[in-house]
């Protein structure tokens, strides 16, 4: 389904709230550095789906999955003060994988880029297997029986 102006203003504005809820006002010590990078919302504006990253190791983003998980509640109680709804949506928090699928990308691109220079490198100095030239050509001193007029003609 596509995105409708309204999911589109909903869901920019609950990236908003939760990011300066995360900023401000949850002071869980287990939430670490985190970045809410998307929000995405049903068309029925029921659920909403909070992306989020985390800078840090492994051991950071447990821990910021476990507080941003705690605090679910108090997130969603605060968004449907300030987005004035008939209902509030539910909150589905999710770490985002962009990043992660960027630097595999990347690191896939360099890797290609290397093997197709090594093998511009085998390729400068190489020669052909066979003649220089593989097509074949007629012999300068050979004359062609169909460019001579027959005798039948006169």
């Amino acid at each position: 389904m596509a995105d409708t102006p309204r999911m589109r203003r909903v869901s920019d504005r609950i990236q908003q709230i939760v990011a300066s809820m995360l900023e401000s006002r949850i002071k869980d010590p287990r939430l670490g550095f985190v970045t809410v990078t998307e929000v995405r919302v049903t068309g029925d504006l029921q659920q909403a789906t909070v992306y989020y990253t985390v800078l840090g190791d492994e051991q950071a983003q447990r821990d910021t999955t476990a507080a941003l998980a705690s605090a679910r509640g108090h997130i969603r109680s605060e968004v449907g003060k300030q987005l004035g709804l008939r209902l509030t949506p539910t909150l589905e928090f999710t770490a985002d994988v962009v990043p992660e699928t960027a630097a595999d990308l990347e690191r896939a691109l360099r890797e290609a880029a290397e093997r197709d220079a090594e093998l511009a490198r085998i390729a400068a100095g190489a020669t052909p297997a066979g003649d220089a030239d593989p097509y074949r050509r007629p012999a300068t001193d050979e004359v062609d029986e169909a460019d001579e007029p027959a005798d039948d003609a006169r």
